[in-house]
């Protein structure tokens, strides 16, 4: 099995945090599994492609980072069966698809990271979820030593979250998917910024317009480093809701199926007078409230204790909690963000 010592990670996590592993191990086989059971004693940490994951600290985990690679389709009477590995981009899975007249990631495009982190994070956007499509994900069970398949219910996968980051976390790598799509397509137009195309629109012309969304919202994090959106849109119950609408009549909701509704964190952020502040190097985005972005810092505290700032300006002024997407890495592995302890100078 490859591994390195010693490694910097910088340009393996999109907030360009230059912090150090002791070992990384790429496993591509279900034997490298199998000894990676055996010679890891210490905290470790699975990384995908570094798109969500801030290294808090300049001394990392053990990092161990699949290398399960290759896409295969089975084509049956009503749906197409794909079935791909946990190392290949999310971004040319849904490219790939879609040139082959298999419809239905189109608005999941764009979005960084590995095909084996996105059940983990349920990844979702422009009104689609991964939970969506997905048929059942094969991950190796560190406890066991073994291989496990999942269905899409016993994932349990909810808004931005699953079993992989509850009783499975950091204890279960995948190495695999299989994602199913219906024949019968017809394009989800729902979000705002897509209700404008006809509903004789192409797969491929959503696609380019989700990419076009994204490109002009979002900043590249080749050009300023950042993870993309940072906190998840709050869910408040209606009668928290009807509170905060009384005061705040403007503000942007999307009603649930559950009687809750969900907000807009960026937009509560940007009211919160955040948008463009900067601090000891890093800041909030001046044209997308929601990211936090990396202008010159090369500790990952400092993006921890803004986020932890921008939290609780959130909290004064509208009695909601944000909580970040973005997953906390220390030395001793991946934190919850509450339990972290920064000296927070940015007020």
């Amino acid at each position: 099995m490859l591994s390195k010592q010693q490694l910097s990670l910088q340009t393996r996590n999109s907030f360009n945090i230059n912090a150090i592993c002791p070992t990384i191990y790429f496993p591509s086989s279900l034997t490298d599994l199998q000894l990676l059971t055996r010679v890891i004693t210490t905290p470790f940490y699975i990384l995908g492609e570094g798109s969500n994951t801030l290294f808090v600290e300049q001394q990392a985990p053990i990092i161990v980072k699949p290398n399960f690679l290759g896409i295969s389709v089975v084509e049956l009477a009503e749906h197409y069966q794909v079935t791909v590995g946990a190392a290949e981009n999310w971004h040319a899975l849904v490219s790939y698809c879609l040139e082959r007249g298999i419809n239905g990631l189109e608005n999941l495009a764009l979005i960084p990271g590995s095909v084996g982190a996105a059940p983990i994070q349920n990844i979702g956007a422009y009104g689609v979820e991964f939970a969506d499509f997905c048929q059942q994900v094969e991950y190796f069970d560190m406890a066991s030593a073994s291989l496990h398949c999942l269905t899409a219910e016993q994932c349990q996968f909810a808004y931005r979250n699953s079993i992989f980051k509850t009783s499975l976390r950091n204890q279960a790598i995948i190495t695999q998917v299989t994602l199913v799509f219906a024949k019968k397509w017809r394009a989800n137009l729902s979000y705002n910024g897509l209700g404008h195309l006809p509903q004789t629109v192409t797969a491929k012309e959503v696609m380019q317009q989700v990419i076009h969304i994204r490109q002009k919202k979002l900043p590249d994090p080749a050009v300023i480093p950042n993870a993309g959106s940072f906190f998840k849109n709050p869910i408040v119950s209606s009668t928290e809701f009807s509170r905060i609408q009384q005061l705040h009549p403007t503000i942007p909701n999307y009603p649930q199926d559950d009687q809750q509704v969900k907000l807009a964190a960026g937009w509560l952020i940007e009211q919160a007078g955040l948008k463009g502040y900067r601090k000891k190097g890093v800041g909030v985005h001046e044209h997308q409230a929601l990211v936090l972005v990396n202008y010159a810092s090369e500790n990952g505290a400092d993006i921890v204790a803004l986020a932890k700032y921008v939290q609780q300006q959130v909290l004064t002024k509208f009695d909601v909690l944000l909580y970040p997407e973005v997953r906390m890495i220390t030395a001793q592995g991946e934190q919850n963000f509450v339990d972290l302890a920064v000296n927070d100078e940015s007020k």
